[in-house]
């Protein structure tokens, strides 16, 4: 379509421009299109910090929308659907998964998964269709995938507004001793390891709530952790910096454990944002799986006399 800038809109950015008067497009994905020449201005191609005039004619694709899915492969792996409608699949992502290809990563992914079955969004990056949020490959539950850019972006300015709601469940090593607390330390990439997250005092503000939900004989402790960031591994720096890592968390503890769980006990329990296009708050729960409650179950409870 053709868009002839008026007064009112004069000076504002190309990018912010195409936001505001097609709102299926993200702003990512704005600029993605004015770098692929896709968005003209006056017939020419431009940049997205460009400030446009009265009067300007800009030229948006009618594909725009589009996924670009490129080498993506649709594969026949069966994910368990927790929520869904025209505008965002709600998964139980299962133990092992990977959400998306990179990294040598190139199949079996929850992308490979969900492409094909159901439309998806252009995705923050490629070889990301829908992918808004992740869970690491290990950590299993609620995850949010959107079907359209304008689910994607409205989904996306609420997690960056902590608007959103993620309540996990975690079985960590140790008693603890208090009923709740907060872990209030900043977490970036290691100095030492490239590979890992750490407590550093140059990282990102990093925000965890935890409260007890039960104490075990054996010295485990079951939690329920509320995230108020969302930084990488964030659940899993902060228990093991206060002495308390995820079980079966080889990258932040040993790893070793008596239940020969071969991955972290994390699992996303509870999700919860505004719908996109029905502007009401909706919350989504993902059973938590047998072998976690396999091992709970074999447990002790025990309790502390206050």
């Amino acid at each position: 379509m053709e868009i002839i800038v008026n007064e009112e809109n004069s000076g504002k950015r190309l990018d912010s421009f195409v936001c505001e008067v097609c709102e299926k497009i993200s702003r990512s994905l704005a600029q993605k299109l004015i770098d692929e020449e896709r968005i003209k201005v006056n017939d020419a191609s431009s940049k997205s910090s460009y400030k446009v005039k009265e009067k300007d004619v800009i030229f948006i694709p009618e594909d725009a929308t589009k996924t670009s899915s490129k080498e993506l492969k649709a594969e026949d792996i069966p994910i368990e659907i927790i929520y869904e409608d025209e505008d965002i699949l709600v998964v139980n992502k299962p133990k092992g998964m990977v959400v998306h290809p990179g990294s040598g990563v190139e199949d079996g992914t929850l992308v490979n998964a969900v492409l094909g079955k159901h439309e998806l969004s252009e995705g923050s990056e490629d070889f990301r269709p829908g992918i808004i949020h992740r869970l690491d490959k290990d950590t299993t539950g609620a995850l949010v995938i959107a079907k359209n850019n304008y689910a994607h972006e409205k989904i996306a300015e609420q997690i960056k507004n902590r608007e959103t709601k993620k309540v996990y469940v975690a079985l960590v090593k140790g008693i603890i001793k208090e009923e709740k607390g907060v872990i209030d330390m900043p977490i970036g990439r290691s100095t030492t390891d490239r590979k890992k997250m750490a407590v550093i005092k140059t990282g990102k503000n990093a925000y965890t709530e935890f409260k007890v939900l039960k104490r075990f004989e054996e010295g485990y402790t079951l939690v329920e952790v509320n995230l108020k960031t969302g930084r990488t591994h964030q659940i899993r720096v902060h228990m093991a910096q206060i002495g308390h890592p995820v079980v079966g968390d080889s990258t932040y503890s040993s790893g070793k454990n008596p239940f020969g769980v071969t991955s972290q006990m994390l699992h996303s329990h509870i999700l919860g944002f505004t719908h996109p296009t029905k502007n009401e708050y909706m919350e989504f729960e993902a059973p938590i799986p047998d072998y976690f409650n396999k091992v709970v179950k074999s447990l002790t409870k025990i309790s502390i006399k206050k």
